[in-house]
This record gives structure tokens, C-alpha cells and sequence, in this order.
């Protein structure tokens, strides 16, 4: 064999080893300990947890927060009061002290299992494997169709009583809803100088009860009135309250319940276990969009829910203890 014949053989074994390896790492994704998918509190605290121990933790925040219409976020010792985004951002700026957390300002479009690890599929097509995911996505509030509804909600209208209800004490305080009727009154009573309950064509549950007048005529609309809401009725009458209370459906903000395989419970929660552990080995959850078996909804507050993520990052490395 010649020179060139020699110097044109290695060109193209060089040429073949260079697509070789270039497939192998477009194609080997990065890897974590630990993804944790969603950045209000429950996702902030169980990456905390995990960088408390020196985890390779990655939290995806898509800006997607079940309180982005509230204004001041109550109940939360130390921070009652505090706009949610505030606490958010004194929470990401804490977590720029521990060098194994990452907060990727990114959508996760899919999980999958891949061995014994996840595959997360992002948005912008990039690939991440994890050996455990912390699913903190919350859920989405589905209002009943009212006109108005909407603009007003997370300001004055509400559905926390403990959140939202102290600051309209010896006020007119509307209860949409007969089912709620009864609880609301009688949680809210030593708040509120007068209920009114909008109906809605709902009945009020079996043995509940309630002093405050039912008005049967459906609303039409909800506008502000100076501090305050006007409520229109399809009977062509209107009634005037400070603010409204009323229990959303619940679902849940992200796929990744439906694509995993998750157990539900009847709310439409992820089912977790006192660990908040979920029925797939590797998978945790915590806040809003899960809750455990003996509870009827989640227990929706930022306390329950950064306590809930404190349990789910622990469960998380507690799974990773397990696979050493």
C-alpha cells in the first residue's frame, strides 16, 4: 500500500470514529440524582433538602404557579403577607449556596422509566436521565363559568378561608355554591358581618346547615365596585359583596401523573403514602397535586406544601440510599 493509500485509509477511519462518537454524545443524555419538577414551594424545599446532603439535584421551573394571581400570600409564619413571588425568588437566591442544585427555567414535556432510572424529555428537545423525580407541579383550579370570574380570582375571590378570609372581617362575604354553603359559614362566621349563598342549582348536602339567605337566581356576571364586587343575577337583580368564596375542581397542571402511571385518588390528587411516596418506585410528590388516602383534597397552603416537599426530597434520597 502507497502514502496516500495509508494517509486516505485513516482519514476515513477517522472520519467514521468521529460520527461514532459524536452520535454517542447527542445521544447520551445528562444525568442527575435527583429532577424535581416544579418551582413553588413544595419543588424549592425538597431541592434544599437535597442540597443539604450534597445531591446532584436539577429543579425545572416553567413558571407556572397556582398562585400567580394572588397579590399577598397569609398563614405562613414569617412571611404572612409576602407576595408568593417574593418568597419564590428569596427561596431561588438561597439555594445559589448549595453547588449541587440546579434551577433550570425550562418545560418538562414527558417522564418515562428507562432501566432503572427516568428519561425527561424537555421542551426544547433536550434529554435528561434521573434516578428519582419529585413530581411538585401542583394542580390547575377550574372555575364554574361565570362571567367575571375569572379576572377576579386569587383577589377577591377565593377559595382558602385561612389564606384569604381575615382580611374582609365584619364585611358581606358571598358563598358560591350551596354544597359549600354550610362549612364556609360556619368556618368563616366569626369573620364575616353577613353571608349570601349563590345556589347555582346546587342543594345543600345532607344534615348541613346554615343561616344565611340562598338565592336561587343564577349569576351573570361579576364586576368591581369600588373595594368591592357586584354580583348580577339572570332575575335581573344584583348583590353586592366584598368577596367570594367558592370550591374549584381540581386538576392537575402537568401529564406526568397520566404518563407514569400514577395512582389517584378520588380528587383527582396523586395518592402518596405518609413518605410521599407514589405507587412507582422513584417517584415522590408534594403540595397541591397529591395527597394522601384518608384526606378528601390536598391540604392546600404553602406550609403543607413545603412541609410536603421536605418529605418528598427525603423519600427521594432515601430511594438512592437504597440503590447503593
Amino acid at each position: 500500500m502507497d502514502h496516500f493509500s495509508r494517509i486516505s485509509m485513516f482519514s476515513a477511519c477517522l472520519q467514521v470514529n468521529l460520527k461514532v462518537q459524536h452520535r454517542t454524545m447527542t445521544t447520551s443524555p445528562e444525568h442527575t440524582d435527583i429532577a424535581i419538577i416544579g418551582g413553588g414551594p413544595a419543588g424549592l424545599q425538597a431541592a434544599l433538602t437535597a442540597g443539604r446532603v450534597r445531591r446532584q439535584v436539577t429543579l425545572f421551573d416553567d413558571g407556572t404557579y397556582r398562585n400567580a394571581t394572588v397579590s399577598h400570600m397569609h398563614n405562613v409564619l414569617t412571611h404572612d403577607g409576602t407576595p408568593p413571588a417574593d418568597f419564590r425568588a428569596a427561596a431561588r437566591a438561597e439555594l445559589t449556596a448549595y453547588d449541587t442544585v440546579s434551577v433550570r427555567e425550562e418545560r418538562v414535556e414527558t417522564i418515562e422509566r428507562d432501566g432503572d432510572a427516568f428519561r425527561l424529555t424537555l421542551k426544547s428537545g433536550s434529554v435528561l436521565s434521573a434516578y428519582a423525580v419529585v413530581l411538585a407541579t401542583g394542580v390547575r383550579d377550574e372555575l364554574p363559568l361565570i362571567p367575571g370570574l375569572q379576572d377576579v380570582w386569587g383577589d377577591l375571590a377565593a377559595q382558602c378561608p385561612f389564606c384569604h378570609a381575615f382580611e374582609f372581617a365584619g364585611k358581606r362575604i358571598g358563598i358560591i355554591g350551596a354544597a359549600g354553603a354550610g362549612h364556609y359559614t360556619a368556618l368563616m362566621g366569626p369573620i364575616a358581618g353577613e353571608f349570601v349563598v349563590f345556589a347555582e342549582g346546587q342543594e345543600l348536602p345532607e344534615g348541613a346547615t346554615t343561616d344565611a339567605p340562598i338565592i336561587e337566581a343564577r349569576m351573570t356576571g361579576i364586576d368591581r365596585v369600588g373595594d368591592g364586587l357586584r354580583v348580577a343575577l339572570d332575575d335581573g337583580s344584583t348583590e353586592d359583596v366584598a368577596v367570594l368564596f367558592v370550591v374549584p375542581t381540581l386538576h392537575q397542571s402537568a401529564p406526568f401523573a397520566t404518563q407514569l402511571g400514577l395512582e389517584l385518588n378520588p380528587s383527582g390528587a396523586v395518592r402518596i403514602d405518609e413518605f410521599g411516596r407514589t405507587n412507582v418506585p422513584g417517584v415522590t410528590a408534594g403540595g397541591d397535586l397529591a395527597h394522601l388516602a384518608a384526606f378528601p383534597m390536598p391540604m392546600a397552603s404553602v406550609v403543607m406544601a413545603t412541609a410536603a416537599g421536605q418529605m418528598a426530597g427525603h423519600s427521594a434520597i432515601a430511594g438512592l440510599l437504597a440503590r447503593s
